[in-house]
């Protein structure tokens, strides 16, 4: 019979934490799951560590080096389980987490990706920081316009909904960051949910599977979030003020087109986070109504520098009130 869960791990030259990533899930307390673990052309001894392992729950595939995203979609490929749950290599999962996503994803069956709140660790030691980002449905939906509310390891996806959205992207000029833009391509035919509770370790490690080489991620942040703000605005993915909304806020100026319109951008976003959120779509239409008053100082900053933005809005507030006066 084919397992409720697949995990599915890429592995790459990880020696030092393999092992732990691969315990943490066969000592998770769900157990009907299956464990697919992919090397991706590794030269050192993590394959050799791997098959160690003998618990007939692990599945091992070895192949030519692909990349994080090919070889992620090749696991949900071989998955059979109706729940997809990521797991890194040199991160750990609690032993509830598996149990408690799964409860959820069963009694939510509008809920396409659920993820968890996670320690965060400097190589072995507790760094005292976590990640905890909102958990309902809305504040996720609103989030997500801009970045990425999820530790993709933490999450486990309705595979349903992993392949509706047509799987990870391989494209160069979308990933990374691979994760935030299959969840933006999930969240426009599902909801989303995290967990709010501590269920993963998530590791910095310098050079891990996710950091090697030059990374162009913030170019492709400011594409994707530009997408996903004017996809629930319902214009046109290329608009040039939802790209400089994206571009601002996540300091790029070599993204932003032309002569920014501030009134424009507000309305836009206002309009995006009315769409996307139910219960709670005045409050983020307020959220989204300050944020984007405060773009302007932004942009100030990045095109002057340091300070700028806040003087010159000083200026602009002292003007306005002179004319007032007069």
């Amino acid at each position: 019979m084919s397992p409720s869960v697949s995990v599915v791990l890429p592995v790459f030259n990880c020696v030092a934490y393999v092992g732990e990533a691969v315990e943490s899930i066969l000592k998770q307390e769900f157990r009907d799951l299956e464990l697919i673990v992919i090397d991706d052309g590794s030269t050192d001894e993590t394959p050799r560590i791997v098959q160690t392992y003998g618990d007939p729950r692990i599945r091992f595939f070895a192949q030519t080096n692909r990349g994080l995203a090919a070889t992620l979609n090749r696991g949900i490929e071989l998955a059979r389980g109706k729940y997809i749950a990521r797991q890194d290599q040199d991160d750990v999962s609690k032993p509830e987490r598996l149990g408690r996503q799964a409860a959820f994803l069963d009694a939510h069956s509008q809920c396409g990706l659920v993820g968890a709140w996670a320690d965060v660790w400097v190589d072995r030691a507790p760094s005292g920081r976590t990640h905890q980002h909102p958990s309902d449905n809305d504040a996720l939906q609103y989030f997500l316009l801009l970045n990425n509310p999820f530790v993709h390891s933490s999450v486990m996806l309705r595979k349903e909904a992993v392949e509706k959205a047509g799987g990870y992207s391989t494209n160069r000029d979308r990933q990374p960051p691979e994760d935030y833009e299959l969840w933006s391509r999930i969240a426009r035919d599902y909801e989303l949910a995290n967990i709010p509770e501590i269920l993963q370790v998530y590791r910095e490690v310098p050079g891990s599977m996710s950091r090697v080489g030059k990374s162009p991620f913030l170019n492709h942040l400011v594409t994707i979030s530009a997408e996903n703000i004017a996809w629930a605005a319902g214009i046109g993915a290329t608009n040039p003020q939802a790209t400089n909304i994206a571009a601002i806020a996540h300091s790029a100026p070599d993204r932003i087109v032309g002569r920014p319109d501030f009134g424009e951008m507000q309305a836009i976003f206002v309009r995006a986070a009315e769409r996307v959120t139910g219960e709670r779509r005045e409050h983020f239409a307020g959220e989204a109504a300050k944020f984007t008053s405060g773009l302007r100082a932004r942009y100030w900053e990045l095109v002057y520098g340091q300070g700028w933005g806040r003087h010159l809005f000083k200026i602009a507030r002292t003007a306005r009130r002179l004319v007032i006066r007069s």
